[in-house]
């Protein structure tokens, strides 16, 4: 279960708490000497990255990279945007 702290030392350090836990450590929270909560680490993402999984599922519209006329004649009056 690891070290047991109090809610005031929780929050006093808390940084130095999460750097504890960030190397390893279980710390659990207590309040009147009773836990209320854990400070664990995170695992790591263990989700195997597959390129092209999204292959065939995106479609790019025809004139989806066109700039719409609008736009180009604001910018070439200047214009910076609405207001």
């Amino acid at each position: 279960m690891g070290e047991i702290v109090n809610t005031h030392q929780a929050k006093t350090h808390l940084s130095k708490l999460l750097q504890r836990v960030e190397l390893g450590e279980d710390i659990t929270i207590a309040r009147a000497g009773k836990p209320v909560a854990r400070l664990v680490p995170v695992p790591p993402d263990q989700r195997k990255r597959t390129p092209g999984r999204a292959k065939g599922k995106i479609i790019i519209k025809p004139g989806f990279y066109k700039t719409p006329d609008w736009m180009i004649a604001d910018f070439e009056k200047g214009e910076t945007g609405p207001g």
